[in-house]
């Protein structure tokens, strides 16, 4: 796994991944849940679409908006495990570990706390 800052500067150089940012409503929408909340669903969101060895409709599993971590998960290459394995080196076919999980949700969290 790399250091979440290096990484940031990485996505930031791609034109897609540089792309994404969160608009008032989501930012409002952290404001009013709080961080730990966003982070608390955050933590859910990988453990259920993306943990899994095969995660169900990988490479789909994301929206593209509807909630901050989406947002935040597509800006950081976090959305699926062809992206996980592309940007972060994290392999694909085998379930994540939970020093894994607790790495993506660093990258959000930091990218997300970096746009508000």
């Amino acid at each position: 796994m790399l250091e979440i800052n290096t990484i940031l500067e990485k996505l930031n150089h791609s034109k897609f991944r540089s792309s994404f940012h969160l608009k008032d409503k989501e930012k409002n929408y952290i404001k009013e849940k709080g961080l730990d909340t966003i982070e608390s669903h955050a933590k859910d969101f990988i453990a259920k679409r993306l943990a899994p060895a095969n995660p169900l409709n990988d490479g789909k599993q994301t929206p593209m908006k509807g909630h901050p971590v989406f947002i935040a998960e597509h800006a950081t290459a976090t959305c699926c495990r062809n992206c996980l394995y592309k940007w972060h080196h994290i392999p694909k076919n085998k379930e994540l570990t939970n020093k894994e999980q607790d790495y993506i949700v660093q990258v959000i969290m930091t990218w997300i706390q970096k746009e508000i």
